[in-house]
């Protein structure tokens, strides 16, 4: 038995979040998409077929209601949106958004419940704003 096992450490157990990276990691995140969402949203909303979700995820995101966990979890999805260097660079034509896509949809499906109707009416009145504007 290790000395850190004595300690009530279990190897086997789940992690305590005390003990994780895990607020570090949301704080540089939240940084990253406080700076580069709403520039990238607005530039591209036209363009990309999942920006209405993108925008949802973001009102969930920053929803007191949502719980802290999904709301770490959504703005890991929203900064691998925002980073420019990702697996397939934006600039490719036609397949570019095709991963930033993916990690938006797969974080719809985690986050579930916690996405309600007024983030999507949020969005979507976001979104008509700017097509109001350009």
């Amino acid at each position: 038995m290790n000395e850190r096992a004595g300690k009530g450490f279990d190897p086997n157990g789940p992690l305590d979040p005390a003990r994780a990276l895990t607020p570090a990691v949301v704080r540089v995140n939240s940084r990253m998409v406080s700076r580069g969402f709403w520039p990238k949203i607005r530039k591209l909303a036209r363009r990309i077929p999942f920006a209405d979700d993108a925008v949802a995820l973001w009102f969930c995101a920053r929803d007191t209601a949502t719980p802290a966990g999904t709301k770490a979890m959504l703005m890991a999805a929203l900064a691998y949106f925002v980073l420019p260097t990702d697996v397939l660079p934006d600039w490719f034509v036609g397949l570019g958004f095709t991963d930033d896509a993916a990690v938006i949809a797969a974080a719809i499906a985690l986050a579930g419940r916690a996405i309600k109707p007024a983030h999507r009416e949020a969005a979507k009145a976001m979104l008509d704003r700017f097509a109001a504007g350009d």
